[in-house]
């Protein structure tokens, strides 16, 4: 690499390192913005709830009469319907725990499964549209065979019925019914389905604006609203000023389906294909906490279906049917949802689009790899998902074998060729196209390429970027140990350096964390940059430089999951073994083969 490209490098590296500090710096604003949310609500009970959209106030309900709730549970899943607003006010997923404790916080986990919507007040399937759609807010339900119906009889003469039926796959098949008892026509208004609040699972979690938000479905492409879309930070990166958003409104009449997710769940609302919604709407939501340990506030968004006003004729009857998935983002049992209602539900993982994807690289490998990582636990379910990533690392990399060790033998020939090289330079120093020339001469005579040293990299990069992009979203690896790691999607912080928060990309709120995976996975590829032999040609001070460049993985990675700092550190390691291999072979060859024995001159 000449001086120009190691330049443009360290530009690209110093530009990403910027956001990233933007990055960190929004989450420490965010949490800073909880604390003095927090202060300022002291008065209110920990068990209280408040919301401050506007549209909870759309909700009326009659004081005089009590708010009934039905549960229904099956071998998954805890459903609680409520009578005000008639739709599921949470839905507790039984199997996945609502946090995971790291090693340096033990014992300040709750006991309590992951729930979603519980924050909200606002129940999913509540239908807004004024007292036309709404009346009181208070619904008649009856539990049925097959699931629970909420039943409202409006003033005007509309009866609205929600039929929930319990199916399998974290499902609900939803069917409301509109119907026009008046005796005249009757309008009705616009009306915002509720699809359902997103909000993190643990109060103290930074993760959700990165990895939380709003997704929606147009049959074609995904289209994702962020967290960060209704932050409060003042700036994009720090540079460009920006106004906080208080409203995400999209869609034209194609809306197959929304979903408010976090990390690791998600809540999807889908209308049948011939049904699609007009639009969806998504509005940020801030709730007081729950949790009487932190006294933290939640931030969450929340989105809904939108239809259009419509006039219903006398004795009209108006059917929507709308399936609710409720539950883990696990890309297997998304597969199977959209395969059954064939409506990409699988997008809801949010492997990411564009940039955020690696322009489809990542995403495409991020499935992959998740596939083989469940396909090798499935083999092997005595083995924790930590084993399996080793495993699975080293598969990968025997796989890569045969072109890692191609480009150690070009390199090899390369540095053979340096001496001739260097005479090229010394004789048409003066003429650097005459020089590129014959040197581009002399290295395909010799049959060696300048781009063989990249090509195990390139070739394994899609790998690298798969990974990246899988373990951000794996709930498979969520509460996974590992040796001394709790959960292979975090950190794996020993302990927290209290007082040390000003140090950019490394420390949190709580301090300084003392993370060793990455600190091991920097070490390893430090080694293997100090055992790969150097460019021929290039500058000594270039070569240093490059020896310590894999420091820059401990900015990107140090505060990232512990399972990608296991794949890296696997990968290297094994790397470091085949050029420790490759060097053997190569040297007892050399004292192995015989030497010709000299000819006698002829007489």
């Amino acid at each position: 690499m000449d001086r120009t490209g190691i330049i443009v490098v360290a530009l690209c590296f110093v530009l990403l390192g910027l956001w990233l500090y933007d990055s960190e710096k929004l989450a420490k604003q965010q949490m800073l913005a909880r604390q003095s949310i927090t202060a300022a609500q002291s008065s209110v009970p920990a068990s209280a709830t408040t919301v401050s959209t506007e549209t909870a106030a759309a909700i009326p309900s009659a004081t005089n009469v009590p708010e009934h709730l039905l549960t229904i549970t099956n071998n998954d899943v805890r459903y609680t319907f409520t009578s005000r607003g008639g739709g599921i006010t949470s839905v507790a997923l039984l199997k996945f725990p609502e946090t995971i404790s790291p090693r340096w916080k033990k014992g300040t986990g709750t006991n309590a499964v992951a729930t979603l919507n519980e924050a909200s007040a606002l129940p999913i399937l509540t239908i807004l549209g004024g007292p036309a759609l709404v009346g009181d807010g208070d619904f008649t339900l009856t539990r049925m065979p097959h699931g629970v119906e909420a039943e409202k009889s409006m003033p005007n003469g509309l009866v609205l019925t929600k039929d929930f039926e319990l199916t399998s796959n974290y499902l609900v098949a939803v069917t409301v019914t509109f119907k026009n008892d008046s005796g005249k026509p009757l309008s009705l208004p616009a009306q915002e389905w509720i699809a359902g609040t997103a909000t993190p699972m643990d109060v103290d979690d930074l993760t959700f604006m990165t990895y939380g938000g709003v997704m929606w479905y147009d049959g074609t492409s995904p289209h994702l609203c962020s967290g960060t879309y209704f932050s409060t930070n003042t700036s994009v990166m720090g540079i460009i000023p920006r106004t906080p958003k208080t409203e995400y409104r999209d869609g034209h009449g194609n809306v197959l389906w929304t979903a408010a997710f976090n990390q690791f769940f998600a809540v999807v609302a889908m209308p049948q294909t011939n049904q699609p919604a007009s639009q969806i709407v998504a509005d940020p939501v801030t709730l007081a906490a729950t949790n009487s340990q932190t006294g933290s506030t939640w931030t969450g968004v929340q989105t809904a279906l939108v239809y259009p006003a419509e006039t219903l004729v006398a004795d009209q009857v108006v059917m929507r049917q709308i399936n609710v998935y409720a539950g883990p983002k696990e890309f297997r049992t998304l597969e199977k949802v959209a395969g059954q209602l064939q409506n990409r539900a699988d997008l809801v993982m949010n492997f990411g689009t564009g940039f955020a994807a690696f322009f489809g690289i990542g995403s495409f490998f991020a499935k992959v790899l998740l596939l083989l990582l469940n396909a090798l636990h499935d083999l092997l379910p005595k083995l924790g998902y930590g084993w399996i990533i080793v495993l699975l690392t080293v598969l990968l990399r025997l796989f890569f074998w045969p072109f890692t060790a191609h480009s150690m033998r070009s390199m090899k020939k390369m540095q053979a060729l340096a001496p001739q090289v260097k005479e090229l330079k010394e004789k048409y120093g003066s003429d650097p196209q005459k020089f590129t020339e014959k040197q581009m001469e002399l290295w395909r005579k010799n049959k060696v390429s300048p781009m063989s040293g990249c090509l195990p990299m390139l070739i394994q990069m899609p790998v690298f970027l798969g990974f990246f992009t899988m373990i951000r979203s794996a709930i498979e690896l969520r509460g996974a140990h590992f040796l001394w790691v709790t959960d292979l999607t975090k950190p794996d912080t020993i302990f927290i350096i209290p007082g040390l928060v000003f140090i950019p990309f490394f420390s949190t709120p709580q301090g300084l964390p003392l993370n060793l995976l990455p600190l091991f996975m920097v070490g390893v590829l430090i080694w293997q940059a100090h055992l790969q032999p150097a460019s021929p040609g290039m500058d000594p001070s270039q070569q240093k430089m490059m020896r310590y460049m894999p420091l820059i993985f401990l900015l990107f990675l140090y505060n990232y999951s512990a399972g990608m700092a296991l794949y890296m550190t696997v990968s290297t390691l094994m790397g470091i073994l085949q050029t420790r291999l490759t060097k053997n072979i190569q040297a007892a060859s050399a004292t192995s083969s015989p030497l010709a024995p000299p000819q006698k001159k002829k007489k």
